[in-house]
């Protein structure tokens, strides 16, 4: 063991751990406001996309999950009415999703949640230890891209 690591662990392995760690400690978080982490996700993702709406095959590819569980999140969702979803007026096989008001005051309430995990992920790093991390993770990201 090097420095607390075991050198049988790789980047993805470790980084998948802090993923499921933050995920688990959000959902948590997120359950008096009956969402999951996923769904806050796509608040987000639609938050920031041009008219606050993007076609659920977008948002299939920037999820990385199948077509059918994009389905199922977004139906239930749309039941909250926290998105609505309408088909493309000229190739009704396109369906897009769009976030409503009521899911953009989720989305505001549900990022204080994501600021308090992420808060408390890097609460054991100092100030310029959180700054080199989050850098290096960038440049993987950039490297990956």
């Amino acid at each position: 063991m090097e420095n607390g690591v075991e050198n049988n662990y790789s980047c993805g392995i470790l980084l998948k751990q802090i993923h499921d760690i933050q995920e688990k400690n959000i959902n948590n978080a997120l359950r008096d406001l009956d969402l999951t982490f996923t769904q806050v996700t796509i608040l987000r993702t639609l938050l920031h996309s041009t008219d606050k709406q993007l076609s659920l095959k977008e948002l299939e590819k920037m999820l990385h999950v199948a077509q059918s569980t994009t389905a199922r999140i977004t139906a239930k969702m749309e039941n909250k009415g926290l998105i609505e979803s309408f088909g493309d007026v000229s190739d009704k096989r396109i369906k897009y999703i769009h976030l409503t008001q009521y899911g953009e005051q989720y989305c505001i309430n549900a990022k204080q949640k994501f600021e308090e995990e992420n808060a408390h992920i890097l609460s054991a790093l100092t100030e310029t230890e959180k700054l080199v991390f989050l850098s290096l993770l960038q440049k993987i990201i950039n490297s990956l891209s």
